[in-house]
């Protein structure tokens, strides 16, 4: 039986990029015949190279819970609840958002992980330490340099592609937000009944690698809540903008089609 009816999608954009990453997939998605939206976070709408020179303070007061209410007040404006589309610090909030109750349906693309869930992986301490910064600041913004961003996002991608999608989307961060992931703000009920949550994972992801996602996944325990899990081979971190989006848009507007 089919659950999933909403026509509507919200893309919750991750940490450390623009909203405008999302751009490709708005289209997409309103060429099948969807509402969507991918609104900035606040204080983040803006050219990235701008933002990027003349940094907003306000963004490194933003902390994590702070950020899911800006997007559940943006439901609440909603005619129908959305299915709900997330990446990386944005797969974390979608989940966050469908234990609210608040989403049709919920998408995290290679998403950071809740409380309590965790990666031994040496690639996933190299490429968030540094953003984490426990020991450095949080009241200034937080941008990430192109070296990380080579490491973090865009590994195995040829030195132009690095750079010109570096200068297309990275913009300043909060380390309050980031380090939210690590605290309550970021606790999952994993024995809580849910609308359908789909994981998407990639084999060349080095910051939120794939076994991450899939632990991620398996923490989930309601027998009666549809939870799945895809690994897509080849993608990094940067699966948004990679030239093989658009089969991952195919499978996932699949997935929506199918329940």
């Amino acid at each position: 039986m089919k659950t999933i009816h909403s026509k509507t999608v919200l893309f919750v954009t991750g940490a450390f990029v623009s909203h405008r990453g999302w751009d490709s997939w708005k289209t997409y998605f309103e060429s099948q015949g969807y509402t969507a939206l991918a609104p900035a976070w606040p204080h983040k709408d803006g050219i990235p190279a701008e933002l990027r020179k003349n940094p907003d303070l306000a963004v490194a007061a933003l902390g994590l819970t702070q950020v899911v209410d800006y997007y559940a007040d943006i439901i609440r404006q909603l005619p129908e609840k959305p299915i709900v589309i997330g990446h990386s610090l944005g797969g974390l909030i979608t989940q966050l958002l469908v234990q609210r109750g608040l989403a049709a349906a919920g998408v995290a693309i290679h998403s950071v992980p809740p409380q309590g869930v965790f990666s031994f992986s040496f690639s996933f301490y190299k490429a968030t330490w540094n953003p984490l910064g426990f020991f450095k600041s949080a009241r200034k913004p937080y941008v990430m340099s192109f070296k990380e961003w080579q490491y973090a996002f865009t590994n195995g991608m040829s030195l132009e592609e690095q750079r010109s999608s570096y200068e297309a989307s990275v913009i300043p961060e909060s380390r309050r937000a980031l380090r939210g992931g690590l605290s309550a703000e970021a606790k999952i009920d994993f024995k809580k009944p849910h609308v359908p949550l789909l994981f998407v994972a990639g084999s060349e992801d080095y910051i939120m690698p794939a076994e991450l996602n899939y632990a991620n996944f398996k923490r989930y325990r309601h027998a009666g809540s549809v939870t799945e899990f895809k690994k897509f081979e080849g993608r990094n971190h940067y699966v948004l903008g990679l030239p093989t989006w658009q089969e991952n848009v195919d499978y996932i507007l699949n997935w929506i089609g199918n329940h």
